[in-house]
């Protein structure tokens, strides 16, 4: 979503935009954990987010207990959530299209209204007692088929708003902001869950897009680094999967991701399985263990927002810590010791996330922004229609456990492989060193690993 080159407000690489004519840009070397934030435009839309994505988990906890409570199925849990990003999958790269076709802030103005508007349907038919399980899975659908567009537009505003000095911590911190909702969230749709039932959930969430519209009619056009929208032609499709296939450093990121996105973040199902069959308690501790991942995750958006630049050797790291950790900790033997496992599951599902994110961002460049983060949202979140329904099956089948330990071990699998990969392409070799004051595991030249040997 980003680019290597600085042509942040070009309408392409051979028609610059003069600088005295671009918005002021805040220097990278000056990022701080919330510079980002000093810029007015972006802290309206993170002001905006921040009230979005509480009703946005609201919505999901509620949801999803709603599934299971009028179905008693993990699998229809599944199936939910699948409905959900099922249109990303199939229609994902044609939204990046449009995103790049399109203004970004009108037509971000139009998608939240119409997903504001599902959220208020859903409410209505949960309030007035006529909710079947074939209408949640209606209202997952539609709130897919708005995101195909939605999802590729916002990453790509992203840069439109702060310019590509502060791009990797803006990233960061839409990871926090939507983190520190989720801290909320679900502590919230539990205890009204558990006192009003499922509806008011859902009339909160379809109410909060009145905040991020907000934001987005209240912006200085003029402080917007704005990228031209690319005219209508045949073959941008192609254009972009080509433009994808030829930057080794947007596939890779982009592969790990899909299957982690796929088998790897199931959290839905599992914990909602953990609460009810496992440790037989009720949606305040679905609400509870949905906080705890979410904290963990917070604290690793926030680390990436720190640390602004995003490494390949960090991200396969900490893929293999998260898929290790995914698939030991349903066997733990206690409820604490497994809601406490789900702080460091999130710090290092979140930097995973973080990082490739702001990876093929900073490789991209922007007249493909929105192409490219299709794609990536494509494999990131179109993997879900195939992993959740079939983490859902082995969940109903073989139990909790083994459910979230399969996702895991997938998740793990992939991040090696894909580690071996990168280190030989890169010329590195892992190198394993003993003495006391030195780096025990490190990825090194091969040329500096032959000559320790030596």
């Amino acid at each position: 979503m980003s680019t290597g080159t600085g042509a942040d407000s070009a309408p392409g690489p051979s028609t610059p935009t003069p600088a005295a004519a671009r918005p002021p840009l805040t220097p990278a070397g000056r990022t701080s954990m919330f510079s980002s934030l000093k810029i007015r435009n972006y802290r309206l839309f993170a002001t905006g987010q921040v009230v979005s994505n509480t009703g946005t988990w609201m919505q999901r906890i509620a949801q999803d207990w709603l599934v299971l409570s009028l179905t008693g199925s993990a699998s229809a849990v599944g199936i939910t959530i699948a409905l959900q990003f099922l249109p990303m999958l199939l229609f994902g790269l044609y939204g990046g299209v449009l995103a790049d076709r399109l203004p970004k802030r009108p037509l971000l103005i139009a998608t939240q209204a119409a997903m504001g508007l599902t959220g208020l349907a859903l409410a209505v038919l949960t309030l007035s007692g006529h909710v079947e399980v074939w209408h949640v899975y209606l209202t997952a659908f539609l709130m897919g088929l708005v995101t195909v567009v939605d999802n590729p537009a916002r990453q790509a505003f992203v840069h439109e708003m702060v310019g590509p000095g502060q791009l990797a911590n803006a990233v960061s911190l839409n990871s926090a902001n939507f983190q520190s909702a989720r801290l909320v969230g679900p502590a919230v749709a539990g205890v009204m869950i558990a006192a009003v039932g499922s509806g008011y959930a859902f009339l909160f969430n379809g109410l909060s897009f009145l905040a991020p519209i907000a934001g987005l009619l209240l912006m200085r056009t003029s402080e917007l680094h704005r990228t031209e929208p690319v005219k209508r032609a045949k073959g941008q499709l192609k254009e972009g999967l080509r433009y994808v296939a030829r930057h080794p450093q947007l596939i890779w990121p982009t592969v790990l991701i899909g299957f982690i996105g796929t088998f790897g973040f199931n959290f839905a199902v599992w914990l909602a399985a953990f609460s009810d069959e496992v440790f037989h308690r009720g949606p305040g501790t679905y609400g509870l263990l949905n906080t705890l991942l979410a904290a963990g995750s917070l604290a690793g958006a926030l680390l990436a927002a720190r640390r602004g630049i995003a490494r390949l050797r960090l991200l396969v790291g900490a893929a293999v810590a998260f898929g290790l950790l995914v698939t030991v900790t349903p066997f733990v033997p206690s409820f604490w010791m497994f809601a406490l496992l789900l702080i460091p599951i999130g710090m290092f599902a979140l930097t995973v996330n973080v990082t490739a994110n702001s990876t093929v961002q900073m490789a991209t460049d922007p007249e493909m922004r929105g192409r490219v983060m299709a794609l990536f949202m494509m494999v990131f979140t179109g993997g879900t229609p195939v992993g959740a329904p079939l983490v859902g099956w082995i969940t109903d089948t073989y139990g909790a456990r083994l459910g979230m330990a399969a996702g895991g071990a997938v998740s793990l699998a992939a991040a090696l492989a894909i580690g071996l990969v990168l280190s030989r392409v890169g010329g590195l070799r892992l190198r394993v060193d003993l003495r006391p004051g030195r780096p025990h595991v490190a990825l090194v030249p091969r040329r500096e690993q032959l000559a320790t040997a030596a």
